[in-house]
């Protein structure tokens, strides 16, 4: 029993002894691993080294030499090296110093990524995308954008060059880390400004360089830490572009106006440094007052007036002309121009003054009312027509209007209106200038008189329940246009007007220039209307016969009092 145990120990022992002649040597030296040696000699480009092997191995001298530094190797001198084989077919050590150094550096990186901590490494090629960085041993890629703050052109003042970098990220098996050399500026630059922002306060006045101009300011280098001069804060005047006032590099003083602690941004203003315009404003520019001016800028609401030097006021597109309504402030005045305005409201809280341009010139509408008073007679051209009426052109480039109802006398408005084309010259009457409201009234059909200014002669005074005589003028189907007779006033007798039975309600038993007569049932002076009726007259005239001859009552028939009515007419003509 004790002799079959030996055996077996023995044999655990030879397998032990061969594993070790396989994967491993004399002082527990494995491969894989990172071991010591000593540089016994060197060879033209290659290290021997000893590291305790049958036989030395050999690394080629490059690989000790660390980007940017001169490779400083002598005999005698311990490295450590990566053992990659214990012996290859020459019976030599296969020796890595390269991967060694590799091994070293990825364990310390890992620990500084885990704590967030910068490594040191230098910039040593340039590849697509970036470039790449030795942070001792391992190679790690730093992609363009994180190069540096502002995208710069040469990176060859930063290769070869020890320098901190922030990893970003990492992966051992696939053997990728990418680093950051801006994060390390920004980081950097925080804490600069950090510590000249609790330098600085609000109010006080400093010397600064002007680093770069934008549309809406300038930014301004206070001595490492950037303010924004805002345009409106450039000066109290309007400035159209800071490089109106600014150039880069200029030499400026600027007051602090604000300090945002948390996020380090400093606003600042040169305006503030001089006298406010604004103070006292009221009495500078009181209502009414008239005065000169250029424009500094045009809008579609209006044009800006600089009235002095930081204050302007705005003339609204509604106070440039009393005749222009829709067309643009460019059309009126031009930038640059000198103006003479007055002054309309002035508010010193908001700091703004409105300004008018028309009021320069007087109201052509209080000009024409003094040069044509209601009566007088004018002509102006055709300027459009509308469904309410003509608008004619007069004197002052300003438009009076011809209602329809005031076209004809005759003639309804509707129909007169399209015998006018635009551009005709056409004479009128004023009747009406309202001033306040910009109108003027105006009248054709008065230029021929007023047919109901005169309403007696043969046919006696009109007035409602008057039997007049008129003339058919027009047969239409639904009426008859007809004259009353000895005037000129003109009438319209509706289809259920023409008879009182309906079977003789026809238009066409008329004919035009034929006489009828009829009895007036409305005449209004003052809105020009008039109304005939023969079915009224009809009725009124039965109303009469019966009155006097008697009543249907009496067994009479209607012929029969009509009949006698005619005799007895007839009768006191003779």
């Amino acid at each position: 029993m004790a002799t079959a145990t030996a055996t077996a120990q023995n044999s655990r022992d030879d397998f032990a002894a061969m594993l070790d002649e396989t994967f491993g040597g004399p002082n527990g030296l494995n491969e894989g691993s990172v071991v010591k040696g000593i540089i016994v000699a060197i060879e033209k480009d290659m290290a021997i080294i000893d590291v305790g092997l049958k036989m030395e191995g050999r690394v080629a001298l490059r690989e000790f030499a660390a980007p940017g530094r001169p490779n400083e190797l002598k005999v005698g001198d311990e490295v450590e090296v990566y053992l990659e084989r214990i012996e290859n077919a020459l019976g030599e050590a296969v020796l890595s110093r390269d991967k060694a150094r590799r091994e070293e550096s990825w364990g310390k990186l890992e620990k500084a990524f885990t704590a967030n901590e910068k490594v040191t490494g230098v910039i040593f090629n340039q590849v697509k995308g970036g470039f790449t960085v030795d942070l001792d041993g391992a190679v790690a890629f730093l992609p363009r954008s994180q190069v540096d703050i502002r995208p710069i052109r040469d990176v060859t003042p930063l290769m070869n060059v020890n320098q901190p970098f922030q990893i970003l990220k990492m992966d051992r098996r696939r053997g990728n880390i990418v680093v950051s050399r801006r994060t390390v500026l920004e980081e950097t630059r925080a804490e600069q400004r950090q510590e000249l922002v609790q330098n600085l306060e609000e109010g006080q006045v400093i010397d600064g360089v002007v680093k770069n101009i934008t549309d809406y300011g300038a930014f301004v280098d206070l001595g490492g830490i950037d303010g924004l001069l805002h345009v409106t804060d450039i000066a109290w005047r309007r400035v159209n572009h800071p490089t109106e006032v600014l150039n880069i590099g200029q030499q400026v003083k600027v007051k602090i106006v604000k300090i945002n602690h948390e996020t380090h941004r400093i606003s600042l203003g040169m305006k503030q440094l001089q006298a406010d315009p604004w103070q006292g404003i009221e009495a500078k520019y009181p209502l009414g007052m008239r005065m000169k001016g250029r424009v500094t800028n045009i809008t579609d609401y209006g044009a800006f007036v600089e009235l002095e030097p930081g204050i302007e006021g705005l003339i609204h597109v509604s106070e440039m002309s009393w005749t222009k309504k829709n067309v643009h402030p460019g059309k009126i005045v031009s930038t640059s121009q000198e103006i003479e305005v007055q002054i309309l409201e002035v508010d010193p809280v908001k700091r703004r003054i409105s300004l008018g341009l028309k009021q320069i010139m007087r109201n052509p509408w209080e000009v024409f009312v003094e040069k044509y008073p209601p009566g007088t007679n004018v002509e102006g051209e055709v300027k459009n027509k509308t469904e309410f009426g003509l608008f004619l052109g007069l004197d002052g480039d300003i438009d009076g209007m011809v209602h329809l109802s005031d076209l004809d006398w005759k003639r309804p408005g509707e129909q007169v209106i399209e015998e006018y084309k635009k551009g005709d010259m056409v004479k009128a009457v004023v009747l009406d200038v309202d001033v306040e409201k910009e109108r003027i009234s105006l009248g054709v059909k008065q230029l021929s008189g007023d047919p109901f200014a005169d309403t007696g002669g043969a046919s006696g005074d009109l007035k409602k329940g008057a039997v007049v005589t008129c003339e058919v003028v027009e047969v239409k189907e639904t009426g008859l246009d007809v004259k009353i007779v000895g005037t000129e006033l003109m009438a319209f007798i509706k289809r259920s007007e023409i008879a009182r039975d309906r079977e003789e309600q026809r238009p066409e038993r008329y004919a035009v220039g034929q006489k009828v007569d009829a009895r007036v049932t409305l005449f209004d002076r003052k809105a020009q209307k008039v109304q005939v009726s023969i079915r009224a007259l009809e009725v009124a005239e039965e109303k009469d016969a019966i009155a006097q001859y008697g009543s249907s009552d009496s067994g009479a028939t209607l012929g029969d009092i009509l009949g006698h009515a005619l005799k007895r007419a007839e009768k006191d003509d003779e």
